[in-house]
């Protein structure tokens, strides 16, 4: 996908100048402005890209919001900008005044790292108080990805954009409710789940420990979850274990009698290390393998290339690490 091999190298930019850039000023010459060209507008060009756009509001004359983007001479995007350092949800207010007087259906609100794309959802011409997506350049995701696309220069769609940002924003709201539920789980989820099958009155002692076994229940359910679908992921009814020697032995994992269980704490670790190596690999490259006796990571999910295994099913836990041409060293937990 161009658009996020693009991203990932906005985000090594970004950490590489982070401690040079100082000023807000700063920020949208380095960060914001290679944004906007990374979603095919030129730049360079003031027709398309206006820079310090007179904003009047109201009595308030001068106003300005730092960048309008236009498309076929209409504007389609406002982008007000903070210092890298700032909160990007702490300024929404000042956004909201803009885009109440602008003619453009969105808003972005963005510190240089994080863009948050507001719209009018709620009420016409009324900037809702929640953005309906958030691309993160150090934390990015296909499906919000697949979303920033319809906002490119090539592939801008409002009626597209539209259709989906109501859902975008529903979904988000809801998924934000779940994992609230997930991590202290509430009366209403409690009493839903256990009336289907506990027909006793809910006092205030099963009450709360019927919450424990609910967080329980969906944290396991999530877990046992994950680690299904990272196997059948990686089709392992169809992959075959490597050996140190070369031979390949194929190995019986079919779901039902597998021997190999993938934990949470593997899980994990391999979520740590992937972040960590995302600095400097993209994300897509960096792979994971389980066997009966480690949890590996794979550049390119190749055998031959191992980045490091994770021993964790042994009386004393350690992390193997690999170098070319060097003997695999052990760091133990």
């Amino acid at each position: 996908m161009e658009l996020k091999l693009k991203l990932e190298q906005l985000h090594q930019r970004v950490n590489g100048l982070k401690d040079q850039i100082n000023t807000e000023e700063a920020t949208k010459n380095a960060f914001v402005m290679p944004f906007i060209q990374i979603l095919g507008y030129d730049i360079f060009n003031p027709t398309e890209v206006i820079p310090e756009h007179i904003c009047d509001i109201g009595t308030k004359k001068g106003e300005k919001i730092d960048y309008v983007i236009k498309k076929n001479n209409e504007p389609i995007l406002i982008f007000e900008c903070k210092h890298w350092k700032e909160n990007a949800d702490a300024h929404n207010s000042q956004l909201h005044r803009y885009y109440h007087v602008s003619k453009a259906r969105f808003g972005v609100l963005t510190n240089g790292t994080i863009y948050n794309f507001y719209s009018d959802l709620e009420k016409p011409n009324i900037m809702d108080e929640k953005p309906f997506l958030t691309i993160d350049i150090e934390d990015l995701k296909d499906s919000s990805i697949k979303i920033l696309e319809s906002f490119t220069k090539n592939e801008y769609n409002l009626e597209n954009i539209l259709d989906s940002a109501e859902a975008l924003k529903y979904i988000k709201a809801i998924r934000k409710e779940f994992e609230k539920d997930i991590e202290n789980p509430s009366d209403e989820i409690v009493k839903l789940l256990v009336s289907r099958f506990f027909d006793k009155p809910l006092t205030a002692s099963r009450m709360a420990t019927f919450k424990e076994y609910t967080k329980k229940a969906l944290t396991t359910s999530i877990n046992e979850s994950i680690s299904y679908r990272l196997k059948s992921a990686l089709n392992i009814n169809e992959k075959i274990e490597q050996s140190d020697d070369g031979k390949t032995n194929p190995v019986d994992v079919h779901p039902e009698v597998s021997k190999v269980v993938t934990t949470a704490e593997e899980l994990e670790a391999f979520q740590i290390v992937k972040a960590i190596l995302r600095e400097k690999i993209p994300s897509d490259r960096i792979s994971p393998r389980d066997t009966q006796s480690y949890f590996g990571i794979l550049l390119d999910d190749n055998n031959r290339k191992p980045i490091c295994r994770f021993h964790f099913n042994t009386s004393k836990k350690y992390l193997e690490t690999f170098q070319t041409g060097k003997m695999p060293e052990k760091k133990y937990c």
